[in-house]
């Protein structure tokens, strides 16, 4: 009788731990859950201020955890997302540029294109070395000058590197027009959400 006694016990104190690791892993994945949709409720909101919010938001969406709620990481990150397609773009259009069929019309044009690329990519560069030293900097007007007057370089020479296809025809055009296009929209969003984190600042 003791024995079953001591077996009974050891039999209920295995399963209440096992019910209370299942509680500690459903309240952590919870916790995870509400924070995401914390986030994503933020970024949504955050967008909703931008020119293009439908894109604004599908391009930062799936980085939540980066963002959390703050308007700096927001912003920081939306820099980030432009980056990375103004990078890989450029390279489209060098592979573009190389190969057979381009009209000589389009030579000049997009050799200037992935001269403001270049150009793009130094200035967004800039901008997020900038904006990772924003938090808490006793510098903060200065650096947020800078990042806005960068990104804002990087818009137009992005622009610019478009209206060189103005009154060209044909399908590099058309190509150039859509890439283009995209990467101006995510640059113009940062911008947006850097401005907003400025006016928030205070």
């Amino acid at each position: 009788m003791e024995g079953s006694s001591v077996k009974i016990t050891s039999a209920q104190a295995f399963l209440v731990l096992i019910i209370s690791f299942n509680l500690c892993i459903s309240s952590a994945l919870a916790i995870d859950y509400g924070a995401e949709k914390a986030s994503a409720e933020f970024i949504k909101t955050s967008c909703s201020k931008t020119t293009w919010p439908s894109l604004c938001f599908t391009s930062l969406s799936s980085h939540t955890s980066a963002i959390q709620t703050s308007p700096r990481l927001l912003a920081q990150t939306s820099l980030s997302v432009a980056l990375s397609h103004v990078v890989s773009t450029s390279a489209a259009m060098l592979r573009l540029s190389k190969a057979h069929g381009m009209k000589p019309a389009e030579v000049g044009p997009m050799n200037d294109c992935l001269e403001e690329l270049t150009d793009t990519i130094d200035e967004l560069k800039r901008s997020m070395g900038e904006m990772s030293q924003l938090n808490e900097s006793p510098k903060y007007r200065l650096l947020i000058s800078d990042i806005q007057t960068w990104v804002s370089a990087a818009l137009t020479d992005e622009n610019t590197c478009m209206d060189g296809f103005a009154g060209k025809t044909g399908s590099t055009k058309n190509v150039v027009r859509g890439r283009i296009l995209n990467i101006v929209h995510l640059t113009s969003n940062a911008l947006a959400l850097i401005n907003n984190y400025n006016s928030l600042h205070g």
